[in-house]
């Protein structure tokens, strides 16, 4: 089955190939027959089904990615936003898989304005200063949504566009395919930019996001996947009992509005160090609690920086750059990635305001977000990984989400 979504104007193209759709095909063995260790039971093609309507008339739809043993993906072509992630309870039990990550019920709660739940973020994630920069000496102004800043792409970002969403049963597992194109100008930036990212679900579970981009003029590019995790459950309620290992020795300091102050600094002896070499685990509490709210009650405290990943190297190879574990239920996340950083963000200005799924109110640090990223702000520091993207040139990104269940 293809779908194909249409941004560019009202109208939504459905096209169907239903043998495609109809046939499931068997994904590759998990270990040999002859150390008696069983196949992988046959996968399907991703389906979906209607998510709602968009103001202006255009069709929303819901995709899900399913493979055998309880593990589920819930992806919309809107702002490709990750909605719902299944994973099993773990073995010898028979309880229903667990929701992981914070979201949405419905369209409606979307478009009514959310922190980026599950989305995609871009052209530029993060924060970029003043909501300005300069490339090849002119100067380019940018929509401010966050303060005097720019954040995750200007006021309708990547996040609030509707994608054109092509499903797939790949050589890894039943996927999605998201492109859209950005025009020359979209919310200040210079260059058409034509973005993709593809969701895969793969038979051990494993979430990959694979982003990419190309561009008709010089123009900056960082895109971001923007889950908030909870590995007891979306409706769980904090995370400050979860252990956290990011593998990264230094971070990079912000002042009152978010913004890199251009240092690179050591984590060891800082509430920033999370190295997984530490013994015992770090609790996401104990970080917290070091990075107290400020008194007039504009900082809420808690970690929203940017970790700068050990012994990256711009060749495109997968690092382990993160570890989450929920120690009540044995659940482990772990985050692979080619980026040189990390933004991890502990929910600190989630306050019960936004209704999620089942109606549940998320609260102060009920989940964590664990961006990989180039460096917020990089555009005005040309010592750091460029975000810069040429003609001719291709943005790449992939973050790999490997979980583990008790």
């Amino acid at each position: 089955m293809r779908v194909l979504v249409d941004d560019r104007g009202a109208g939504w193209l459905v096209r169907m190939t239903m043998l495609v759709a109809a046939v499931c095909l068997h994904g590759p063995a998990s270990a040999s027959t002859k150390d008696d260790k069983p196949m992988h039971a046959p996968l399907c093609a991703p389906t979906h089904h209607p998510f709602g309507t968009l103001p202006d008339g255009r069709p929303v739809s819901l995709f899900t990615l399913e493979v055998p043993g309880g593990w589920r993906a819930e992806i919309t072509d809107y702002g490709a936003i990750l909605t719902e992630f299944h994973v099993p309870v773990g073995s010898g039990s028979d309880g229903q898989p667990v929701d992981v990550v914070l979201g949405c019920g419905t369209l409606a709660g979307y478009l009514a304005g959310h922190p980026y739940f599950g989305a995609t973020c871009g052209r530029v994630a993060n924060r970029i200063a003043g909501g300005v920069f300069e490339l090849d000496g002119r100067r380019y102004t940018l929509a401010k949504n966050n303060g005097e800043n720019h954040l995750h792409g200007g006021l309708v970002g990547f996040d609030k566009k509707l994608w054109k969403a092509t499903p797939r049963l790949s050589d890894r597992g039943p996927a999605v395919d998201f492109e859209i194109v950005s025009p020359a100008g979209d919310e200040g930036y210079p260059g058409a930019v034509a973005a993709r990212v593809t969701y895969t679900l793969t038979p051990d579970g494993e979430l990959w996001v694979e982003m990419s981009a190309t561009t008709d003029a010089p123009t900056i590019v960082n895109m971001v996947h923007h889950s908030y995790w909870n590995l007891a459950g979306h409706d769980a309620g904090t995370i400050r009992g979860h252990e956290l290992a990011v593998t990264a020795d230094a971070y990079l300091p912000v002042d009152t509005g978010g913004i890199p102050t251009g240092a690179i600094a050591p984590v060891a002896d800082t509430p920033f160090d999370l190295r997984p070499e530490r013994r015992p685990a770090v609790t996401l509490g104990s970080a917290i609690d070091g990075l107290p709210p400020s008194a007039d009650g504009t900082n809420p405290g808690g970690i929203d920086h940017n970790f700068v990943v050990r012994g990256w190297q711009p060749d495109g190879s997968l690092r382990s750059v993160a570890v989450l574990r929920d120690p009540a239920s044995g659940r482990t996340l772990e985050i692979l990635s080619d980026q040189p950083g990390i933004q991890v963000y502990t929910g600190n200005f989630l306050d019960g305001s936004v209704k999620g799924k089942d109606g549940v109110a998320y609260a102060k640090q009920a989940a964590i977000c664990l961006e990989t990223q180039k460096y917020p702000d990089a555009i005005h520091h040309p010592e750091w990984p460029s975000t810069r993207l040429d003609p001719g040139q291709t943005y790449r990104h992939t973050m790999v989400h490997r979980f583990g269940v008790r």
